[in-house]
């Protein structure tokens, strides 16, 4: 087994950041300091992770190239790109992904989702044993928060039995992050995946795949989880956050 791949997913059209996007991809929106994209490229690096597929969509897609380039100046060896074609889902994306991995382990990260720990130890964990897929959960208090999020649901023994989407009644207080580690089985997993009534491929499907066949191993984030993605108010309330206290720190 080869080292773990980084898949990071910048695509989609952002309709909650209106008008803010209308102009520009979300993910090339400031946070503090610089553009989003580059909290969620620096976070993969810390992780000891050297290659990545940055994929992304839309009309704006040239713009990462303009940013990033190789990816050299962002302490990478290798920097690749992919095209989504429409909004198909998280999971269509990380499909775009598939030759670029090479059957081996991915490490997929949401491009607007920041954290203030690095997940070095969830891909160590996972690297040490690439099976299945383990998923960086967030302990969210606000019910109504929960309600708007994936939340995992748990067996009684404390393995996760499956993410519900935007419970009316959360099962837990656990959130479903934008970080998830996957074998090389997952590429398969998305094939045979039906759209959801949004006509999307989705990754909460991938989770599930995984957690009824009791492979979705998990890790609780310590410190601050923020969707820069998920509404303005996140949007504001992860740039005060990353300006007060910084992001994936050691």
């Amino acid at each position: 087994m080869g080292p773990v791949r980084g898949v990071v997913l910048a695509g989609g059209t952002a309709t909650r950041l209106y008008p803010l996007t209308r102009i520009t991809n979300k993910h090339l929106l400031p946070i503090y300091d610089r553009p989003m994209i580059q909290w969620a490229i620096e976070a993969v690096v810390k992780t000891g992770i050297t290659e990545v597929m940055l994929v992304t969509g839309g009309t704006h897609a040239g713009e990462f190239l303009r940013l990033l380039g190789d990816g050299h100046d962002v302490g990478l060896e290798r920097l690749t790109y992919a095209y989504q074609d429409g909004p198909g889902g998280v999971a269509q994306a990380l499909a775009l992904a598939e030759r670029f991995a090479r059957d081996e382990p991915v490490l997929v990260m949401l491009a607007d989702n920041i954290i203030e720990r690095t997940v070095a130890p969830t891909v160590g964990a996972f690297s040490a044993d690439p099976s299945g897929a383990r998923i960086v959960l967030s302990e969210i208090t606000e019910p109504e928060h929960l309600r708007h999020l994936g939340v995992a649901q748990f067996h009684a023994d404390g393995r996760v039995a499956r993410i519900i989407e935007k419970p009316e009644d959360p099962p837990s207080r656990f959130a479903v992050t934008g970080v998830y580690c996957y074998d090389a089985s997952v590429f398969s997993v998305v094939a045979g995946l039906k759209p959801s009534n949004r006509n999307e491929l989705e990754i909460a499907d991938v989770n599930n795949h995984y957690a009824q066949r009791g492979e979705l191993a998990f890790d609780v984030l310590e410190g601050f989880w923020g969707d820069a993605g998920e509404s303005i108010d996140a949007y504001y309330a992860v740039n005060d956050f990353v300006r007060e206290h910084g992001a994936n720190k050691g």
